[in-house]
């Protein structure tokens, strides 16, 4: 059975991509579409902010992409390379909480050396609660680089409970170059899935209508999934019937709510 999945691949990995290697494991065939692409922009802005960990009380990161812009940042000759891999500035980061969504931003958050809380929390909404419980007298703001198109979920929880926030905008979205002939090609050659997952709300804004004009009256026959409650909430708003939502944004979760609707 086929199963069509909304995302770039796992970059880095030795083996198969933990998504597909997962379907797999359960005699799904699974396929991914990059449907996004990104650019970085204000990483100057990102390293300056960096530079100065005494100013904030803590990170919050809820996506990779945010991870890959201080990657990029640590790349940078001249910047602040020298001093957070010779471990003054990133332990002094490291004095503070630095707070994830998902596993696989955790994940890369480790890799800078940074030692990453909230992973299990899933979503936005979970990780500003856990954040008001872990914090509740915050006085310095946490920094909070992000995207152009981030939801004002965690922002609104943050103020709400009075937890000062500096967000900076650090990566732009757009549709991917490629995706509108990788689909067209996909359902020419394997036909109908069975499922399709969505992994973000840009995802379904730029790719919906794409999909339903390739599937046709077929549309009806395919089990679409969401990898959390924001996209789900993206895919309710565009009409699209919602079949499963992954309990936590991992392959494992993702498997377990598809498997039980197929």
């Amino acid at each position: 059975m086929k199963v069509l999945l909304l995302k770039d691949p796992k970059e880095g990995e030795l083996g198969p991509d933990p998504y597909v290697h997962e379907f797999a494991s359960y005699g799904l065939q699974a396929t991914l579409i990059p449907v996004l692409s990104f650019e970085f922009i204000s990483l100057q802005d990102l390293s300056k902010k960096l530079a100065h960990p005494e100013a904030y009380g803590g990170l919050i990161f809820t996506s990779p992409r945010a991870v890959d812009a201080v990657k990029l940042c640590l790349c940078e000759k001249g910047g602040i390379k020298e001093a957070w891999y010779n471990n003054s500035l990133r332990k002094q980061w490291n004095e503070k909480p630095i707070y994830v969504v998902g596993k696989s931003t955790a994940n890369l958050v480790k890799e800078i050396g940074l030692a990453p809380l909230g992973e299990e929390s899933g979503n936005a909404e979970k990780l500003a609660a856990y954040i008001c419980i872990e914090n509740s007298s915050i006085s310095l703001p946490l920094l909070f680089p992000c995207g152009t198109l981030k939801r004002e979920t965690l922002p609104r929880c943050l103020h709400e409970k009075n937890v000062p926030l500096d967000t900076l905008a650090i990566y732009q979205t757009s549709a991917h170059p490629s995706f509108q002939q990788a689909l067209s090609d996909y359902f020419s050659e394997q036909g109908i899935p069975a499922s399709i997952t969505f992994f973000s709300p840009s995802g379904v804004r730029f790719c919906l209508k794409t999909i339903k004009t390739l599937a046709g009256d077929s549309i009806n026959q395919i089990k679409f999934a969401a990898i959390g409650p924001t996209t789900a909430e993206a895919m309710e708003s565009e009409g699209l019937t919602v079949s499963c939502s992954a309990e936590k944004p991992t392959p494992q979760d993702l498997v377990a709510c598809i498997r039980k609707v197929l």
